[in-house]
């Protein structure tokens, strides 16, 4: 049987309205009242529903929209969130839903953020957003939006990492170097093509629609990627991935055709999930700093929960090159 908050008054003989204002942190409590309700509360172990504290004000939860929960990405990016949250007195729902339930419709997300938003949350962060059209009158941030100016953002430097490490491709001799592509309908993926193809046009060299295989950052799309890569007449000497489950799925599939990393063919993710180091041989990749990212958009959130305005605009974060073992350099010959 549940407690109710009229359990409560009975008990320690007082009025609703005033366990309500206990509660609420509100004035008009004597200090011996306030506490011996405060016990009560405790001892019967009563507590207001989310609904309930909604209809009042304030529930001082944030809502965290994501799919695919269990991928390291999304973890790392909620372990962010959490870290300024809990620091500033917020607690997390996170609502999620495998995107595969509902084939990719983005209806799902604007359904999904009418129902959470304004009720029993305070505000909401979007992880990997597939669409702009989430109505909300309350504050609500993204991470990795397709598109920019919907929402305040944050994303990290894409475009400028991925021809960082390109280069580095380049300058260990690759020349025929193939991207695994993600989904599209992000800006992250668009901005990740777009420094790929900036780095190859930098070297003077032909971009080449065989060297470009598009996955939707999940382990099945890539796979299906990096078996057309790898199955070339003329294969690629290297491939760049456009996260690191895409380059998981290269290294599954080389492995399956007898493909050596790096002897054979060198290897380039992006994300830095902690899988990235315990790959065998270990990945080099990008690391855009999920954690940093959550929590970015946490305080970016805060503050608007907090009354402040912040822009429509994407926050981007720094991302930087780790060199680790899954490339080599070009043995010249001749």
């Amino acid at each position: 049987m549940s407690i109710r908050i009229q359990d409560v008054a009975r008990t320690a003989n007082v009025s609703v309205s005033t366990v309500s204002r206990v509660l609420n942190g509100k004035y008009g409590v004597a200090p011996e009242t306030y506490q011996r309700v405060r016990k009560i509360i405790d001892d019967l172990g009563y507590s207001s529903s989310l609904a309930a504290r909604s209809m009042r004000g304030r529930t001082n939860v944030i809502g965290v929209l994501t799919f695919f929960l269990s991928l390291p990405f999304n973890t790392e990016v909620i372990r962010g969130i959490e870290q300024v949250a809990q620091t500033h007195g917020y607690d997390l729902l996170v609502y999620t839903s495998n995107r595969n339930n509902h084939k990719g419709d983005p209806a799902w997300e604007h359904k999904a953020v009418a129902q959470l938003n304004g009720t029993i949350v305070d505000g909401m962060i979007v992880i990997t957003p597939m669409t702009v059209n989430m109505p909300s009158n309350h504050p609500l941030v993204t991470i990795e939006p397709s598109a920019e100016g919907s929402y305040p953002s944050v994303l990290s430097t894409n475009r400028a990492a991925t021809c960082e490490a390109i280069h580095y491709l380049i300058q260990l001799g690759h020349r025929r170097i193939a991207f695994l592509g993600g989904d599209p309908v992000l800006l992250s993926a668009r901005q990740r093509r777009q420094g790929y193809e900036d780095a190859l046009r930098q070297a003077g060299l032909p971009l080449m629609d065989e060297l470009y295989a598009e996955g939707n950052y999940l382990r099945q799309g890539a796979l299906r990627a990096a078996a057309k890569l790898l199955s070339l007449p003329e294969r690629p000497t290297a491939i760049m991935a456009a996260n690191d489950q895409s380059a998981f799925a290269v290294f599954e599939v080389a492995n399956h055709l007898g493909i050596r990393v790096p002897q054979d063919l060198s290897l380039i993710g992006f994300d830095n999930v902690p899988e990235s180091a315990y790959t065998s041989p270990p990945l080099t990749t990008v690391d855009q700093g999920l954690v940093a990212m959550g929590s970015r958009a946490s305080e970016l959130l805060i503050q608007m929960l907090g009354g402040h305005t912040v822009e429509n605009r994407v926050f981007q974060l720094p991302a930087r090159l780790v060199v680790r073992e899954s490339c080599r350099a070009l043995v010249e010959t001749g």
